[in-house]
């Protein structure tokens, strides 16, 4: 069932399943906490209680808002979690992976671990070598904006086909659905706001994040000229010792939706470790 928290210029919702310490899911630009859907059974079933949010902007949640930034977002992300009783692990993809970062850092009484998905969390320079030497990275980036440029819902669907190199069994009817959603002049303004925002407040604060991060990349994702080297960036960014990266080879910048089990097996050992649950006493 579908919930809303009031925050300060709109409702966010989410929806809760499952018994257990509090893992909370935040998804991507122009998606909605569908991205989750073959990640939640799993998480369940692990011994978690799941709290899956769209973000603002998103599915259910109010379609305009002052700011669509990560450090709005993470201030939503900490609502939801004082509402339902923390602390908690966040798993966050693109955006909503620097969003989880700014959480952490400004909240670890809340925020015992962050899982980052593919994440937009550092400051990004212009890489024309890459664009230039990497086709995957070029395409995406060309198809992003012209999404940006024209609003254009196509535009959008082709990233996400080279986004989603592996695609789901349900991916036709997925696609038609976000299609109908961003059809919604609202829905796409806020797209198109969040594709501006930059992940500087995110980067400001990985220095001063205490808690353990998981950082996932995909050797696939289009969004980087090497994905691996964002994910290492991100954790050489982090105080020593707290983050580790896990690359999935042929993935793209939605590891959750094409390789599901991959991410579960990264995940719930980390949630384990970070609510410091002995094996085999969650979800035994």
């Amino acid at each position: 069932m579908v919930e809303k928290i009031q925050v300060q210029g709109g409702e966010i919702a989410f929806d809760v399943v499952g018994d257990g310490p509090l893992v909370v899911l935040a998804h991507g630009m122009g998606d909605s906490r569908r991205s989750y859907r073959f990640v939640v059974p799993s998480l369940v079933a692990a011994g978690f209680r799941v709290a899956n949010v769209d973000i603002r902007g998103c599915g259910e949640s109010s379609a305009t808002w002052a700011s669509y930034g990560r450090s709005d977002i993470a201030g939503d992300l900490l609502a939801v979690i004082r509402r339902l009783g923390g602390p908690a692990v966040i798993v966050g993809q693109s955006i909503s992976g620097g969003a989880a970062t700014v959480a952490a850092a400004r909240a670890p009484q809340d925020v015992v671990g962050v899982v980052e998905l593919a994440p937009f969390t550092r400051a990004q320079r212009f890489d024309l070598i890459g664009l230039i030497r990497h086709s995957r990275h070029r395409k995406g980036m060309t198809r992003l904006a012209a999404m940006m440029l024209r609003g254009s819902v196509p535009a959008w669907l082709r990233y996400l086909d080279l986004a989603i190199p592996q695609k789901p069994a349900d991916w036709t009817e997925e696609q038609a659905r976000i299609a109908r959603h961003l059809d919604d002049p609202a829905r796409m303004a806020a797209l198109r706001a969040m594709g501006q925002t930059s992940p500087a407040d995110a980067g400001e604060q990985l220095p001063h994040v205490t808690v353990p991060v998981l950082v996932v990349m995909g050797t696939a994702d289009p969004d980087w000229a090497d994905p691996r080297a964002e994910g290492e960036g991100v954790i050489a960014a982090l105080q020593p010792g707290i983050g580790r990266l896990a690359v999935i080879d042929g993935a793209g910048h939605y590891p959750h939706v094409e390789r599901p089990s991959e991410v579960v097996e990264l995940t719930v050992p980390f949630l384990r470790s970070a609510f410091s649950i002995e094996t085999g006493a969650a979800g035994a």
